[in-house]
């Protein structure tokens, strides 16, 4: 999948998004339905865009709607469980402006976004400068998290 989108899949399948810089992807995992989702997020919020239509852009939105295509595929929001890879900070040598970089304010509305819909962050693998592909397997719930700086780990 690309930036700024979304999937829902059923076991056997595997859910799959590559180029993760400063963006952050979710997923959101019903392991008794065994069912899954993940969303490529690029910006923390709606603010931050002219385009607001594609809701698998922003954290706010994201969620909600991948809990929505769950729900409709058979999962229980009472069971979901959820997984963050990237947020990094790709470019923090170059700039200089005092704040949050980009990753972390991803990671911090995903993360928000998460919390409002009552949804647990089980594992994460984010941070650093660094980019990132993921591999979302839904017949067992795990995240692989591949780096040219440290290969891949399981989250």
């Amino acid at each position: 999948m690309r930036v700024a989108d979304a999937a829902v899949a059923a076991a056997p399948d595997v859910i799959v998004t590559v180029g993760l810089g400063s963006c952050v992807a979710i997923s959101l995992y019903d392991p008794v339905a065994v069912i899954g989702g993940l969303a490529h997020i690029l910006l923390p919020s709606e603010a931050m865009s002219r385009e607001r239509e594609n809701r698998a852009k922003f954290a706010g939105t994201a969620v909600p709607m991948l809990v929505e295509q769950l729900q409709a595929r058979g999962a229980r929001l009472v069971r979901l469980q959820a997984k963050l890879a990237g947020g990094a900070a790709m470019f923090s040598s170059l700039v200089s402006s005092p704040g949050l970089q980009m990753g972390e304010r991803n990671v911090m509305a995903c993360r928000a976004a998460l919390q409002s819909a009552g949804i647990p962050l089980i594992g994460q693998d984010v941070g650093g400068d660094f980019g990132r592909s993921v591999f979302f397997t839904v017949a067992d719930g795990v995240m692989r998290v591949r780096s040219v700086k440290r290969g891949e780990i399981h989250v």
